[in-house]
């Protein structure tokens, strides 16, 4: 019998992908209040408070306090790339450990890692899936949102 993994992000994962965004709209013209970011992207405000202190942690945003404040991206949005919030949220990008670069583990399967023809084979759907993340900016999805609102 064939097993088949199928991975999907996480609504965390989901949901800093849709603030980020947001926050990249409005990249260098101020703060924006949790309650917008809330409101226009459908999250729910708790749960985006955790994310976006999440965030701030791992230094893609910061925030302001009183009057005119909110949250704002410090990373210029061409810098800022899904393989770096899908590790951030999801932990490793391989299907298998053992074929993970940065959340490696040995495998209690493979005879021998190096002729493992599964593992050989999962490492290159991680190197593809690797190397598109990393070419998707948030820069890139505000391109291809505009793009496709173009056509309707």
């Amino acid at each position: 019998m064939t097993k088949i993994i199928v991975c999907m992000l996480s609504k965390k994962t989901q949901y800093s992908i849709l603030a980020l965004v947001r926050l990249a709209r409005e990249y260098e013209k101020g703060p924006v209040l949790i309650s917008s970011i809330s409101e226009s992207e459908r999250i729910p405000q708790k749960f985006l408070e955790a994310i976006l202190l999440e965030l701030k942690k791992t230094g893609y945003v910061n925030s302001k306090k009183g009057k005119g404040g909110g949250y704002y991206l410090i990373k210029n949005p061409n810098e800022v790339n899904l393989a770096d919030l899908h590790r951030l949220f999801e932990g490793a990008i391989a299907l298998l450990p053992c074929a993970s670069t940065k959340f490696y583990e040995s495998c209690h399967h493979c005879k021998d890692e190096e002729t493992c023809g599964i593992r050989s084979k999962i490492k290159d759907i991680r190197d593809e899936t690797v190397r598109m993340m990393k070419a998707i900016s948030l820069a890139d999805i505000i391109t291809r949102e505009n793009d496709l609102l173009k056509t309707f």
